[in-house]
């Protein structure tokens, strides 16, 4: 059975991005995924520190991508939010983060449920994350978001 990516995050210290991109991409393989070309150069932008804007057809691997940046948020102790519109989503997300990244490690806000909200890795709806960036401001701890279905 293939590992985690948790698994691959390092116990010890705060690892580089290298050394990150390194463990992330030994994932890829284990999967035995093919990057395409954008989901390689998105990736490659975040282990550098950039923000990418991923513009892409349903079904060529943005969740690849997007997983590569909780990972690295992760094993740097940052924390990453997922979010989207839509409830729904955001909730079958949770459920795939919650299997990559245990669940002690992913909350869920939806406005309708509320689990391990303050977990390094939260999934919430759009509003969620409006509302905890004007309520909380310079405390709100948005380090990574990944936004999913916005037109």
């Amino acid at each position: 059975m293939p590992r985690t990516l948790y698994a691959l995050i390092p116990r010890e210290g705060r690892p580089a991005n290298d050394a990150l991109l390194g463990n992330f991409l030994e994932y890829v393989d284990d999967r035995r995924f093919q990057l395409y070309p954008a989901q390689e150069s998105a990736i490659l932008e975040l282990f550098d520190e950039k923000n990418v804007i991923l513009n892409t057809p349903t079904g060529s691997g943005k969740s690849l991508v997007a997983a590569a940046l909780h990972f690295k948020a992760l094993a740097q102790g940052k924390r990453s939010i997922y979010t989207c519109p839509i409830k729904a989503l955001v909730n079958e997300k949770w459920l795939a983060l919650c299997r990559e990244f245990g669940p002690e490690n992913v909350g869920l806000s939806t406005g309708d449920a509320s689990v391990n909200r303050d977990a390094p890795i939260l999934c919430c709806t759009a509003e969620i994350l409006a509302n905890i960036a004007l309520r909380q401001d310079p405390e709100a701890n948005l380090q990574e978001v990944i936004i999913d279905e916005f037109h």
